[in-house]
């Protein structure tokens, strides 16, 4: 059961906009955090949920999206994610949090696809902008990660290394995400 959800936990990046995620939704992925492992169990991680229009436009023009995709300027209208959770650290409680950013992103991921929610970590963000966008006070919180989520409104393929070892994703003639991946006998030591 967890290998199907982690082979359905792919990085998308257009979705069908028109399809709203209720609040109550994003609420019960942010609720699966109180579980998961926090470094010296601080617990500093702090969330901002989004999910309205004119709030997700706002966020939107702050994201980068997948850098190496050269040509590609991101989600269309009508492709953009319909909501995000902005993961923030009280800077009160700790600060460089990157091992507990990385497993509470995983989770809320790992979540969104039990759902059937698709998604993308985003960390290419103009942070200030988006302070300003959001009102996030940026001598209280330091903002980790973007979670772009929606219903995916593209195909992800996970593909094998080619023979050159080149690990870049790429647009297949079809138009599918093609994400190149090692074997496993690649990753042993």
């Amino acid at each position: 059961m967890i290998k199907e959800i982690v082979m359905k936990n792919r990085s998308y990046r257009r979705f069908k906009e028109i399809e709203k995620i209720d609040s109550s939704v994003l609420t019960e992925l942010i609720e699966l955090v109180r579980f998961t492992p926090s470094s010296v169990n601080f617990q500093p991680l702090r969330f901002k949920m989004v999910n309205e229009p004119e709030d997700n436009h706002k966020v939107f023009e702050t994201l980068s999206w997948a850098g190496l995709l050269k040509e590609w300027k991101g989600p269309a209208e009508g492709e953009r994610p319909s909501a995000y959770i902005i993961i923030l650290t009280d800077l009160s409680v700790a600060n460089n949090m990157k091992i507990d950013v990385g497993i509470t992103a995983q989770t809320i991921m790992l979540g969104a696809a039990e759902k059937g929610i698709g998604g993308c970590m985003l960390g290419s963000i103009k942070r200030e902008l988006l302070a300003e966008n959001m009102k996030i006070d940026l001598d209280k919180y330091s903002i980790d990660l973007v979670l772009a989520l929606g219903i995916p409104a593209e195909e992800v393929r996970i593909v094998n290394l080619p023979e050159n070892g080149a690990t870049a994703y790429y647009r297949d003639e079809k138009d599918v995400h093609c994400v190149p991946k090692r074997k496993v006998e690649d990753l042993m030591i």
